[in-house]
């Protein structure tokens, strides 16, 4: 089912178009320190062969500022500089070629000098996220007490006032080159504030869960918030941010896109959960064969929008997955290669995978020819 995407205004973060009818783009950001131009650069080329669209980076000193140049002039995809309290900051980074600005409205307030940020960013034709979180606001987040839900309520209101705030700011001095995030830890209370705010703007948002954990919590809270908005058509790019390698930030990002069939990255691996009729080391296959498709690299690309199935038994296996493109199901020492539900051929144990592999490529050349 198509997911009727809600109206907003485009605007681009270098290549990388957002809003109107553009992909839903993934981010990240880096976790190094951004002085250390090596290390940096070095982060994002990781997180460019991962797949990562736009790519963040901190800037809380004039070193890092300065740095912005240099990690630009190495890199192949936008860079957004991220500036808290200090406005000069900004105007270095956008000197140095960022390619859009994150402000946080709570931290810096001066109109002066956010007029200087503007006018800065209109020079450069560059974008300013305004990244609205618990810290935005002159309050302390309720987590606890009798009224925890009534001051919720009034919490989010409070958000939406000072983004809105915020944003009527720019709007009077004509900057409308916008995208809005309206982050909580919460999950439920982020899905409300980015609701609300969708009905009174039409700006790009940016989605995510902030302070989500590590990677096993901070993925499933990622899916549920960010999964929930994008099925209600809010959204326009999404950073998942886990306590860990940005990498993964990366991988779940475009998962979470993929099985919303919102974009196709590569092919789609599914797996039974095993059970005891299960006469292989189901686990081992497939990681086995994950890693297999990771290993073909380019050509992993040229198999998107293929539907795997990894199958642990020859009873259900085939009927379960018969919408699978291709798969396996498994039976003890040996196994069945599956197209579209009817068998192709059997293989032994220890030659599955690549018979996998060499069948998938027999698809994907049928279907390019």
């Amino acid at each position: 089912m198509q997911v009727a995407r809600r109206k907003t205004r485009p605007i681009k973060v270098g290549t990388v178009a957002i809003g109107g009818d553009a992909p839903v783009s993934v981010q990240s950001m880096t976790k190094t320190h951004t002085h250390d131009v090596e290390a940096t650069v070095r982060q994002i080329h990781q997180l460019e062969k991962a797949g990562c669209d736009i790519v963040r980076v901190a800037v809380p000193d004039i070193p890092s500022a300065e740095a912005v140049k240099k990690i630009k002039a190495d890199i192949h995809i936008p860079l957004i500089a991220d500036i808290h309290y200090d406005h000069r900051l900004a105007l270095v980074a956008l000197e140095g070629g960022a390619n859009a600005i994150r402000l946080n409205p709570g931290n810096l307030k001066e109109e002066d000098r956010i007029q200087q940020v503007i006018d800065a960013a209109k020079a450069h034709k560059v974008a300013i996220r305004i990244g609205v979180n618990a810290g935005s606001v002159d309050a302390v987040y309720p987590k606890e007490g009798p009224l925890r839900h009534e001051a919720r309520e009034a919490f989010i209101q409070k958000m939406i006032h000072r983004a809105l705030e915020y944003l009527r700011f720019f709007e009077k001095r004509r900057f409308t080159e916008l995208k809005i995030s309206m982050k909580l830890s919460n999950v439920q209370d982020t899905i409300e504030a980015y609701r609300r705010m969708a009905k009174v703007c039409d700006y790009p948002f940016h989605l995510g869960v902030t302070e989500a954990g590590l990677p096993r919590d901070g993925a499933i809270k990622s899916a549920l918030g960010i999964g929930a908005l994008l099925l209600e058509g809010i959204g326009d790019t999404i950073r998942v941010s886990l306590t860990g390698d940005p990498v993964e930030e990366v991988e779940v990002g475009k998962r979470i896109l993929q099985f919303l069939e919102l974009r196709e990255f590569g092919p789609e691996l599914i797996a039974c959960p095993s059970c005891g009729r299960a006469d292989i080391d189901l686990i081992q296959l497939v990681e086995a064969a994950e890693k297999r498709l990771r290993e073909m690299g380019k050509s992993q690309a040229d198999l998107v929008g293929m539907k795997i199935a990894l199958m642990g038994c020859e009873v259900n296996g085939p009927g379960e997955a018969k919408d699978a493109d291709i798969g396996i199901a498994a039976g003890k020492g040996q196994g069945m290669i599956f197209k579209k539900g009817k068998m192709v051929r059997r293989v032994s144990e220890s030659e599955m995978v690549e018979a996998l592999v060499q069948e998938m490529l027999k698809v994907e050349k049928r279907a390019s020819g």
